[in-house]
């Protein structure tokens, strides 16, 4: 793909009906290709992104009508990558549940849900190019390395009103993680406020402090082998990382996690990928939907149990 750097005038656009309820950050990301999503937060935070003459947050919600200005930036200016027949049809064929206001596919580990930060396309530009439809928009995030159930909308009545869900916390995620050690504990609950940052390069991480935002984990162990514990974990608040950091909070960071844990020490099999699967979801007025786990991590599994061993419960924590 070709790039060249340019110098970008100021930058107008305005809200039309389908863009409404969108958050301003998720916007732009779609909107300033070639510009690092670390560039569009600065830009955010030093008020150099402003709606309707006023400055926003990354969070602040779109409305019809509204003026959005963004400052003069330096960004690549790349040509767009077309999705191949063959990628538009294997994420079509992921599409695990669908109406006429929702689809919900199991997104495979490694592509993106949304194109920028030198992605070319992502699930959404993917799902677009398949479908033919102009509407669909990611109605949460899930990271690029973790796979599974990603609910994106073809209408902005379900899109508000799923997001409303998520925010009210009314639907359950749960997720299979592989951690590194034997947990100890059957079922627990980490409770652990998070603060995002940003490291020099710009690039976003989590950590653990008494500042940042509550942010509790629901975990149930299922299985436990010499080096290694499957677990559920269900995030009853939804910030960035969190089954990531509040594994690493107890001494039990994610098998194949680079960016968490992983000067931790791991006897078991090499994992392919950070081992970490969005397997279930349950909204209200929906029927359960699930996506079993894939087959890099039950090959992992697999040998995770011929090396044996199985560590007796200890008892249940109700923190």
């Amino acid at each position: 793909m070709n790039s060249t750097q340019q110098w970008q005038s100021v930058t107008w656009f305005e809200v039309d009906e389908h863009q409404a309820g969108q958050r301003i950050d998720n916007f732009l990301f779609s909107r300033l290709k070639g510009v690092p999503k670390s560039r569009i937060y600065r830009l955010i935070r030093e008020s150099q992104v402003r709606v309707n003459k006023k400055r926003v947050k990354a969070e602040t919600k779109l409305n019809i009508g509204d003026q959005v200005r963004v400052a003069p930036i330096r960004y690549e200016q790349k040509e767009e990558a077309p999705v191949s027949d063959k990628v538009a049809q294997s994420l079509l064929s992921r599409v695990v549940y669908e109406d006429e206001g929702l689809m919900v596919v199991n997104k495979p580990s490694g592509i993106a849900v949304h194109g920028g930060s030198g992605v070319a396309y992502g699930l959404i530009e993917g799902l677009r190019a398949a479908t033919g439809k102009k509407y669909l928009e990611l109605i949460h995030r899930i990271d690029r390395d973790t796979s599974g159930l990603v609910m994106i909308s073809k209408k902005r009545s379900v899109l508000k009103s799923l997001q409303d869900m998520l925010r009210e916390h009314k639907i359950q995620k749960t997720y299979a993680a592989v951690v590194k050690g034997q947990v100890s504990l059957d079922k627990q609950l980490i409770d652990q406020p998070l603060l995002r940052y940003e490291l020099a390069n710009g690039e976003r991480r989590v950590r653990v402090s008494k500042d940042g935002k509550e942010s509790r984990t629901q975990w149930n162990v299922q299985e436990r082998f010499m080096h290694a514990t499957l677990v559920y974990a269900s995030p009853l608040s939804g910030r960035t990382h969190q089954i990531r950091v509040h594994g690493l909070s107890i001494g039990h960071p994610l098998v194949g996690d680079d960016k968490y844990g992983h000067e931790t020490d791991y006897k078991g099999p090499k994992p392919r990928r950070l081992c970490l699967h969005a397997m279930r979801l349950e909204i209200p007025g929906y029927a359960v939907i699930e996506a079993p786990l894939p087959e890099d991590m039950q090959s992992l599994v697999a040998q995770l149990r011929a090396q044996k061993a199985d560590k007796p419960a200890v008892q249940d924590s109700e923190d």
